[in-house]
């Protein structure tokens, strides 16, 4: 089986940012993932959060695979947002009218449903506040 990589919106900022200070380190993970044939993905969340600033033609697409979020990914992912409000304390009423949940969950839920995805790669520290 072929591995691959989940990478986030925070990635792909760095990486086609020639001015921000982890430019370089993305630069050299990307290089090396193609290098050593392992496949690069990309959410069709990390899309969209990309486009709040950048446009879709900047992403080095024909290097990545796209991953759809899907309903077996819908559902892993309401399954992470459990376990998270419940570490949180988050009460059912503070739910009340729905559950916003964090596209972090959602990324992480795509990631862990796919045997193959061995790494999630962020620069964003904040995900890290997900869990």
């Amino acid at each position: 089986m072929r591995h691959s990589v989940l990478l986030d919106t925070s990635f792909f900022i760095r990486l086609l940012n020639d001015e921000d200070p982890l430019h370089k380190n993305a630069r050299d993970y990307f290089k090396y993932f193609i290098d050593n044939e392992i496949v690069t993905r990309i959410s069709t969340i990390s899309i969209a959060e990309y486009c709040v600033m950048g446009d879709i033609s900047e992403l080095p697409l024909r290097n990545l695979q796209v991953v759809p979020f899907n309903l077996d990914h819908a559902k892993r992912a309401g399954e992470f947002a459990q376990t998270i409000f419940a570490q949180k304390n988050i009460t059912r009423a503070e739910l009340i009218p729905r559950a916003i949940i964090p596209n972090d969950s959602k990324l992480f839920a795509q990631a862990d449903y796919d045997a193959s995805t061995t790494h999630f790669v962020t620069s964003d520290t904040r995900s890290q506040a997900t869990f």
